[in-house]
């Protein structure tokens, strides 16, 4: 028993746990930008679906429609998942309605995108 106290007591200070840093926290309105945006685009009447990448300040023209990124976020690690873009759409086709604002991957019914043809969702940020 006293072998064993003897020992304990040598391996104290050698044996002390070291100190574990406190974990970074993100403000819960963090939001980290990237480079481009991943977007889908469905044509309702024909099924036919593409998948775009979009970079800032370029357009991209899917059938008739053209997409333009201002900038595409996502949460911090630390935090729950999630994708937003800010997208301009404008339909080249008359009378059509056109979109300008953000889109949220995890809320794809907060688009504001009301088109007869197209839906248009976010799939993530690159």
């Amino acid at each position: 028993m006293k072998a064993l106290l003897a020992a304990l007591l040598l391996c104290a200070p050698a044996c002390a746990a070291e100190p574990v840093p406190s974990p970074t926290i993100s403000a819960p309105d963090t939001w980290v930008p990237k480079t481009a945006a991943v977007v889908r685009v469905l044509n309702k009447i024909d099924s036919t679906v593409q998948e775009i990448t979009l970079k800032p300040g370029e357009t991209v023209t899917v059938q008739s429609l053209n997409l333009s990124m201002q900038g595409c976020f996502v949460r911090p690690d630390d935090l729950p998942a999630d994708a937003t873009a800010h997208l301009k759409i404008d339909d080249t086709r008359p009378d059509n309605p056109g979109f300008d604002g953000w889109i949220l991957k995890n809320e794809p019914s907060l688009n504001m995108l009301e088109h007869p043809v197209y839906d248009v969702q976010l799939v993530g940020c690159a």
